[in-house]
């Protein structure tokens, strides 16, 4: 081709490439996650990356709303018996899986089962359930042992609905295949840990002919593309925002927030209405924190405002304090012994409790996460308030991921153990007693840390059976009274997290995590 027909072709190619690269981009969703997706099982693992990779590729059978109500999703009816033991429910017509194979009923009980083994509602629900039953593809029943007031709160709370013979895998192993039947299929062959996530469209999923309300109603899936980017930095994230190389970084640091909300392009917002929970988990099947007069001396001289003060500087917006052991502005919520956060701080009282308490220098394997910085900031304060009360600490920094694989052991320090760790739980979860993972006390059954409270159990029991509003908070009260008591984890403060995005991306749900339906760019 002579040098004059090659240039002519080459001008000629914008008029007609630029409309479908203008499409094609805002058909792509570039987004920076929290953290790295290293352990995709939204069951063997609690971690809220888990959970928001997850709420892409699975549905639910409910969802809830914004106002907290649990609302069907697959489910297209529902029925109970007049005796409220027997539960019916009726999927949608159309319900398919990635892979092809329409969803049944024994996809969602054998999903119900894996998933109850591992979550507080669902570890109640199969505590009363007599039989799980598919009478025909379409549908599935639960039969119970009593009525149970919290079935639907207990479908709601994240059942993400998989495969028969991926939801028969056990709820301690993880599994290998992710298919699901959500808007979004998983590219698995794509996913490299510590770099990307990319997820596609599912072109025969099927929204619910609603306005999306939360974790309810149609979820409509704008994009072509998902890409999880992996960006460790927060500065790093927040200058790819700048740049346009990314449209969305969910959770950049908050001494950068200045800097964004001085770009016209970027906007920053807090979504969040309720909050995480900081905290510092405590092992308590091994030695110092076995110890229960070593965890309550811990507490005279906790400062949450330290705590959130570190992790969200000078953004007082974005913190609140005193944070008790139910999530500050939910029902439960309440300053039953909350004088031991509230008082006036006493180091030395601390440090008498502590000698007093029998420690023998112990060492303490305090685990912190690199690729969360306001995470990483609580550990750092939580190593100064151990270091201030004499104990021999280890201060242990990881990413995330291997964090998560070696809180799951229950061996010594040294033999790959751990003491503590900094997380922060998202308030939904610790709202009330149904959901409050860290709240358990049921032993190898509980949260990481594994604290033993038949006290904590049976208010637990009592809560769930409890008549009214006023009877459910008199016993949250007796139950924060005990675990200031017991101390199975430090609360260290209620935090709002900031997101923040390009302008050219809209109508994104409104959460304290990162919702894909509905959000679009324009």
């Amino acid at each position: 081709m002579r040098r004059r027909s090659l240039l002519a072709a080459t001008a000629a190619l914008p008029a007609l490439a630029r409309p479908a690269l203008a499409q094609d981009a805002n058909r792509v969703l570039r987004f920076v996650p929290e953290g790295n997706l290293n352990n995709p099982d939204p069951v063997w693992t609690t971690t809220t990356v888990a959970r928001n990779h997850a709420l892409l590729i699975w549905d639910m059978l409910y969802g809830l709303d914004d106002t907290y109500t649990p609302r069907p999703q697959m489910v297209e009816a529902q029925e109970v018996s007049d005796d409220r033991l027997t539960w019916r429910f009726r999927l949608r017509e159309g319900l398919v899986f990635h892979d092809g194979i329409p969803v049944r009923g024994v996809d969602c009980i054998a999903s119900i089962q894996r998933w109850g083994r591992r979550r507080p509602l669902g570890q109640t629900l199969l505590s009363l359930t007599e039989a799980m039953t598919a009478p025909d593809d379409r549908s599935f029943a639960i039969r119970l042992k009593r009525p149970f007031g919290l079935m639907l709160d207990a479908l709601a709370n994240q059942v993400f609905v998989m495969p028969e013979r991926i939801a028969r895998t056990d709820a301690f192993t993880q599994i290998t295949e992710y298919v699901g039947s959500g808007p979004y299929r998983f590219e698995r062959e794509q996913w490299i840990s510590g770099s990307q996530a990319i997820y596609t469209r599912n072109e025969h999923y099927r929204p619910r002919e609603e306005a999306p309300s939360f974790l309810a109603g149609g979820k409509q899936a704008h994009f072509d593309r998902v890409e999880w980017r992996i960006m460790p930095d927060s500065a790093t994230a927040v200058s790819a925002l700048g740049n346009n190389e990314v449209d969305w970084v969910q959770q950049p640091q908050a001494d950068l927030l200045p800097l964004m909300r001085r770009n016209r392009q970027i906007r920053v917002a807090v979504n969040d209405r309720i909050g995480v929970i900081g905290m510092v988990a405590l092992n308590h099947t091994q030695p110092p924190f076995n110890n229960q007069a070593l965890r309550q001396a811990l507490l005279p001289a906790l400062d949450q405002k330290d705590f959130v003060t570190a992790a969200l500087g000078a953004e007082p917006e974005l913190f609140r304090t005193p944070a008790g052991i139910f999530t500050p502005g939910m029902p439960m919520a309440n300053d039953e012994a909350l004088e031991v956060l509230t008082g006036p701080r006493d180091l030395a009282r601390a440090r008498r409790m502590v000698a007093e308490s029998g420690y023998a220098n112990e060492r303490v394997m305090l685990m912190a996460p690199t690729d969360y910085p306001a995470t990483m900031a609580i550990a750092q304060v939580a190593n100064d308030l151990f270091r201030r009360l004499g104990l021999n600490v280890e201060f242990a920094a990881m990413d995330w991921g291997t964090l998560v694989q070696r809180r799951s052991s229950k061996e010594p320090v040294e033999r790959g153990g751990w003491s503590a760790f900094c997380t922060t739980y998202e308030g939904l979860t610790v709202a009330d007693p149904a959901t409050h993972i860290p709240l358990r006390g049921n032993g190898p059954a509980a949260w990481f840390g594994w604290p033993v409270s038949p006290r904590l159990e049976a208010l637990r029991e009592q809560w769930l059976d409890a008549a009214d509003r006023p009877t459910q908070l008199a016993i949250a009260r007796q139950m924060q009274r005990i675990a200031f008591e017991e101390v199975p984890y430090l609360p260290t403060g209620q935090h709002f997290n900031p997101t923040a995005y390009r302008t050219s991306v809209q109508d994104i749900v409104p959460a304290s995590f990162p919702i894909f339906w509905n959000a679009r760019k324009v």
